[in-house]
């Protein structure tokens, strides 16, 4: 084991940016305090409670600040959740203060739109601050400065791809120096960057070029690698990062979480973090209130005219699985005349089908039939943009057939759907079509965001009256 002990390059630097930025976060909380009076000015007799309020703030401020990362490296990190840090950290302070304030019995004479305005305010300046910093950093990190160098650990696809995420991102700062190749009688060097087959040469080469990370770019069943890379290194001040290779595992992205304190890696879970979701249910009560508002003089109208044309209930109902494989009852506008299905059987519609009504079969075609869904939605049975839900009996049939049919389950149903807009709606008399549909949720699922989801309502409008394959 070799013993060299070094400070890594930029340290000192780093533990400088650390105190300027807790020195500019206390600087924004008073610069706050005084922007919000000038808006919000309390009364003469109070003011000293004020300055007494931002005083205890600018102490907590040094103190809980720490806790929530928010002076850690982010270097190659999300910005979002940096954010997401200060703001739920700010008001953790804000919660503090006002909490010493009841202690001296002086709360209540605090102006209250003050302290509102206050909160917004450095929020606001706590976080523009950091995005900022962060782009004046990816700015020099693109011209070559403020470079954390790497050497990575692995071979294959795997390790290619880790060297092709550097070069792809200058902005975080890593730059890839050197590749170990684990499997050299099998697998070629990394192309572009001097490459090392024996491990001494290779760790002798990181400490004379002082290099600050090794990260180990493979499989989880290289334990053995893994432990002799960390036993040639453990007397340097070297980073060593582990970037297992989970493709062939994992369902998803979005793999390692914190799980009561350690980490874990999510071979098969809800792609979806909580924040997302309580995102998407928002926006899916609020859509479909003013949905069902809007189009109710045209539900009225479709409902009276199948009423008129045909014997039978306006809606049909049907169950179907939704989140979790939980059972609900969809609805739809009643499009087929009355007719008995046997017990366990559910045709699927055809062209030509004698069952569907003249009136059905246009409400079929312009996905009119589809309206009712929306109470779904407000119920919390379904959302706006999700896997289209099919009938229980054809979900028994496809699950044990259709790889990844199971895990459509993982999100509400949804009125439309990425495969839907993609064209693959109707009837799915082969296996091939279902397989495709399926393709295309585990797509969304991996890929969701509020803009895509606003790219297919768009889409769904724009083609909701010419689909081909509805029938």
């Amino acid at each position: 084991m070799h013993t060299v002990i070094r400070q890594p390059a930029g340290r000192h630097a780093a533990d400088m940016e650390s105190v300027l930025a807790r020195m500019l976060d206390v600087m924004l909380i008073a610069l706050g305090a005084v922007l919000a009076s000038l808006r919000f000015a309390p009364d003469t007799g109070h003011s000293i409670l004020e300055v007494a309020f931002v005083a205890f703030d600018m102490v907590f401020a040094v103190l809980l600040l720490p806790w929530f990362g928010v002076y850690d490296s982010w270097r190659g990190r999300s910005k979002l959740r940096l954010g997401v840090n200060l703001v739920l950290g700010w008001v953790v302070v804000q919660v503090c203060g006002l909490a010493m304030m009841y202690l001296v019995h002086d709360a209540a004479s605090v102006s209250r739109l003050w302290f509102a305005s206050w909160t917004a305010i450095t929020a606001a300046g706590l976080v523009a601050s950091r995005l900022m910093v962060h782009a004046a950093l990816q700015r020099m990190r693109r011209a070559g400065r403020n470079l954390r160098t790497v050497a990575v650990v692995g071979a294959g696809a795997h390790r290619d791809s880790v060297i092709a995420n550097i070069v792809a991102s200058p902005g975080a700062g890593f730059r890839a120096v050197a590749a170990f190749n684990t499997r050299p009688e099998r697998e070629p060097d990394a192309p572009g960057l001097p490459g090392f087959r024996r491990l001494r040469e290779f760790a002798g080469w990181v400490r004379r070029e002082e290099i600050d990370e090794v990260w180990l770019a493979l499989p989880m069943s290289e334990e053995d690698t893994v432990l002799t890379i960390m036993d040639e290194f453990s007397g340097d001040l070297v980073n060593l990062r582990f970037i297992p290779d989970v493709r062939s595992l994992v369902m998803f992205d979005r793999n390692v979480i914190d799980l009561i304190g350690a980490p874990a890696i999510n071979l098969m879970a809800s792609p979806m973090t909580p924040y997302a979701l309580m995102q998407k249910a928002a926006f899916d009560r609020v859509f479909a209130a003013v949905a069902l508002l809007a189009l109710s003089p045209v539900m009225l109208a479709i409902a009276l005219t199948v009423k008129a044309t045909s014997k039978g209930p306006v809606l049909f109902t049907q169950r179907r699985k939704g989140v979790d494989g939980r059972v609900f009852s969809i609805y739809k506008f009643r499009s087929m005349r009355a007719h008995a299905e046997l017990p366990g059987v559910v045709r699927q519609a055809t062209r030509g089908d004698p069952r569907i009504t003249r009136v059905g079969a246009f409400l079929r075609r312009t996905s009119l039939d589809e309206l009712p869904q929306f109470m779904n939605v407000l119920r919390g049975e379904m959302s706006v943009v999700g896997p289209r839900p099919h009938a229980i009996e054809h979900d028994d049939q496809y699950r044990s057939i259709v790889d990844g049919y199971i895990h459509r389950y993982r999100i509400k149903p949804g009125i439309t759907g990425w495969a839907q807009v993609n064209g693959f709606r109707g009837e799915t008399d082969k296996v091939e079509k279902m397989q495709a549909r399926v393709e295309h949720d585990l797509y969304y699922l991996r890929n969701w965001s509020f803009g895509l989801d606003m790219r297919i309502v768009l889409a769904t409008v724009m083609k909701g009256l010419r689909h081909r394959n509805a029938y």
